[in-house]
């Protein structure tokens, strides 16, 4: 008689268990506007109390027309660059440049795993490899997900500033971002490995 208890109590728990999770959930209600802004203002409020470095970028990350900063030295700017020290605007919003260096580094991660090892090289060469100038020809790189090519086939940050790639060893490669001042080695720099 015991035996069937046990049996009896596993079977009701097992019941229970697949209704519990079995249960769907309803769908999340779309936002309204009115909170999706005040979600918006709540969270450039809080980034913006964080650093001082971070207004600007959060500005410019919010506001919905974005003013291209142009690419220095470049044939057709008639722009001077942006002064050192200087805030530039980001040249998308869809999403956080710390975002989009992560998913850099990732498409980097998913090539070595691919080939057994990064790419290596300048910014050109490794820009050639992971849009699919690779033996199996596979492109890493995503528009959609905010990865971007600029004329002279380099890599660009959301800033237009070539990334700086160093290979720290065959599986391991640090991506830097030169930041909003659009120079590397200065305290804005974003780096990811």
């Amino acid at each position: 008689m015991r035996k069937w208890g046990f049996v009896l109590l596993a079977l009701v728990t097992v019941l229970a268990v697949g209704l519990i999770t079995s249960q769907k959930k309803p769908p999340a209600p779309n936002p309204s506007p009115d909170t999706i802004a005040a979600q918006d203002a709540a969270v450039a409020g809080a980034l913006t109390r964080q650093d001082t470095n971070t207004v600007g970028i959060i500005q410019s990350n919010f506001a919905r027309i974005q003013t291209p900063r142009p690419v220095p030295n470049s044939p057709s700017s008639n722009v001077a660059p942006v002064a050192s020290g200087t805030l530039a605007a980001l040249q998308f919003t869809n999403f956080a440049p710390a975002i989009v260096l992560e998913r850099m580094s990732g498409a980097i991660r998913q090539y070595g795993r691919m080939f057994g090892g990064n790419p290596v090289g300048t910014n050109p060469e490794m820009t050639a490899a992971l849009v699919g100038g690779n033996p199996k020809g596979i492109n890493f790189i995503k528009a959609e997900e905010g990865m971007r090519i600029n004329g002279n086939g380099e890599l660009v940050d959301p800033w237009g500033t070539p990334y700086f790639f160093h290979q720290l060893s065959g599986t391991d490669t640090e991506v830097r971002s030169a930041g909003p001042d659009g120079i590397m080695w200065t305290s804005d720099d974003l780096v990811v490995r």
